[in-house]
């Protein structure tokens, strides 16, 4: 087992990692009060059933499978629900499932009666090394991601993953590639190892805490995204308006991967292909590459003609970087085409 601390003042919290987590619950996390167990219809209803199993009282409500329900109708429907089941301030909610689960349930529980306890249970790789820490939570809103949202940290995150069993191979690539991003910014010896691995996925139980630990040193530098955090952005920009462009077509993760190459060393982008080829993530677009450009036109990091943007000189480095729009289309249009 392993357990890191997000040391945050008064919201600091504890992440456990390990196999069979899932069957410790009721000692890790405080549920001997009224919870609110959220969860989705493409997850495994055994997951949320053990947990209301460790709860005092618990109320299981499960929203549709997909984007669609990170949405204000949805949020609504939650917030109802959690009304009608008598939740006060001392009750909490736990989010099971993966990122559209944890953004979901985490604003729930921000905005409930001004903020209740929320922990989550990732079922996801893409969401037990990225979305279920640093408390950023959100719906979306008139067709733009994320724009309804807060900041609210977890009360306790529980990873296990043994709950990955049920996943499909372009799953699991996607969330391999947060790991992967965080490594090639910074960690060259979590890098290395995966580049040296036959199989990577046979050492997630050592490969997710060390991810983690990653994501947890940069939100408690720069817990609200002020400035450190734009590193865990790399290949975001770029990928978010691949995944516009791709129109459901690809998974985040695959649009994150993608979204890495232009923002590299030629040498850095040689190395990340071969992991890309060994883990099942793409390494070449098959978009319409003016579309993806002109997302990135619209993108909030640009201002006053110019957008910041991270960029990896040599593993385990990145820099800040940033270019007029011109310049960095063209640079983008480049690497893709």
């Amino acid at each position: 087992m392993s357990i890191l601390r997000m040391n945050l003042n008064e919201n600091s919290y504890d992440i456990t990692v390990a196999r069979g987590a899932l069957d410790h619950v009721k000692d890790l996390l405080s549920l001997d009060r009224r919870v609110f167990i959220l969860t989705d219809s493409g997850v495994p209803a055994a997951y949320a059933t053990r947990v209301a199993a460790a709860c005092r009282t618990a109320t299981v409500f499960t929203v549709p499978e997909g984007e669609g329900s990170k949405s204000l109708d949805t949020l609504g429907a939650v917030l109802s629900r959690m009304t009608e089941a008598g939740l006060t301030r001392t009750d909490a909610l736990v989010a099971v499932g993966g990122g559209v689960v944890g953004d979901l349930g985490g604003l729930a529980a921000a905005t409930y009666m001004r903020g209740i306890d929320f922990y989550n249970v990732p079922t996801t790789l893409l969401s037990q090394v990225d979305s279920s820490i640093g408390g950023k939570t959100a719906v979306n809103h008139a067709g733009v991601k994320n724009i309804v949202g807060a900041f609210h940290q977890p009360r306790g995150v529980l990873i296990d993953p043994d709950l990955l069993c049920t996943l499909p191979a372009r799953q699991l690539a996607s969330g391999m590639a947060e790991i992967i991003k965080m490594a090639a910014t910074s960690d060259k010896a979590l890098f290395e190892m995966l580049a040296r691995a036959a199989d990577p996925y046979a050492s997630l139980e050592e490969i997710i805490p060390r991810a983690l630990a990653i994501k947890k040193a940069v939100v408690e530098q720069d817990p609200k995204e002020s400035g450190l955090r734009r590193i865990l952005n790399f290949g975001h920009t770029v990928g978010h308006g691949i995944e516009a462009a791709a129109n459901g077509r690809l998974y985040h993760g695959e649009c994150v991967a993608l979204g890495m190459l232009p923002m590299s060393a030629p040498a850095v982008q040689k190395r990340l292909c071969a992991i890309f080829e060994k883990v099942g993530l793409p390494r070449t677009v098959d978009v319409d590459i003016d579309a993806v450009l002109s997302v990135l036109s619209h993108d909030k990091k640009c201002k006053g003609g110019e957008i910041h943007y991270i960029y990896v000189p040599e593993i385990g480095s990145f820099s800040i970087e940033r270019a007029a729009l011109p310049t960095y289309l063209a640079q983008v249009k480049e690497a893709l085409s």
